[in-house]
């Protein structure tokens, strides 16, 4: 499966709103904190308002805020903003009809493993990557050799 860049854009704004805490923050500062333009973070930010994750405030703490606190709110949520199936095989989109659905051999195996990333999305909060952030910030990432 992969994730278009609104998904992984709308991580990254999330989480950028949701380590402003409750004091708001502008648009422009998380096209400028994230390297997005801010005409295509207009299109993330509509997705995630839509979704009833993030809103406006004005006044002291204005700027972007969102709904619930971040442990209140999965990666599921996030990405469901943005993806209309999230599956990591396209015979398990309801949207469309597999031709071999009725003599796939594999289908047990694909059902168990969305199962399994639909679970992790569904318990992994938005504090949950705050947390993982802060513990390895500043750590740079190694890649194997």
């Amino acid at each position: 499966m992969k994730f278009n860049s609104k998904s992984r854009y709308g991580v990254r704004t999330i989480l950028e709103i949701a380590l402003a805490e409750n004091r708001g923050i502008y648009q422009k500062e998380i096209a400028e904190n994230q390297n997005i333009s801010v005409k295509y973070l207009d299109h993330i930010i509509n997705a995630l308002r839509i979704a009833g994750l993030i809103t406006t405030v004005k006044g002291k703490k204005s700027g972007y805020i969102l709904t619930k606190t971040a442990k209140e709110i999965s990666l599921f949520d996030v990405l469901s903003a943005f993806e209309t199936c999230l599956c990591v095989n396209e015979c398990l989109n309801p949207y469309s009809k597999c031709e071999h659905a009725d003599t796939c051999l594999s289908i047990s195996f694909w059902k168990t493993l969305n199962e399994l990333m639909l679970n992790y999305m569904k318990s992994t909060s938005v504090q949950n990557l705050i947390e993982d952030y802060r513990t390895n910030q500043g750590k740079a990432e190694l890649l194997p050799d």
